[in-house]
């Protein structure tokens, strides 16, 4: 799954994963997650979102993501 993404995209998935670990998928849900560390490190919202091809890609990405977590 992560195969097919690189660069911000990818670290904003891999920060993602760990804030599931820690706080649940509801919060992994929320577009705003974006504004908080460590995805702010990374880069501005906006940026972060437009890895993804824009918001529709990245609202994909994340039910991709908690597909992969409730398949495993």
């Amino acid at each position: 799954y992560f195969a097919k993404y690189s660069g911000s995209a990818r670290q904003v998935l891999e920060a993602l994963l760990d804030k599931y670990a820690d706080t649940g998928v509801e919060h992994i849900e929320d577009i705003k997650i974006l504004q908080l560390d460590p995805f702010s490190q990374i880069g501005a919202p906006i940026e972060l979102v437009k890895a993804f091809g824009g918001k529709a890609g990245y609202n994909k990405a994340i039910h991709e993501l908690e597909d992969q977590l409730y398949a495993s």
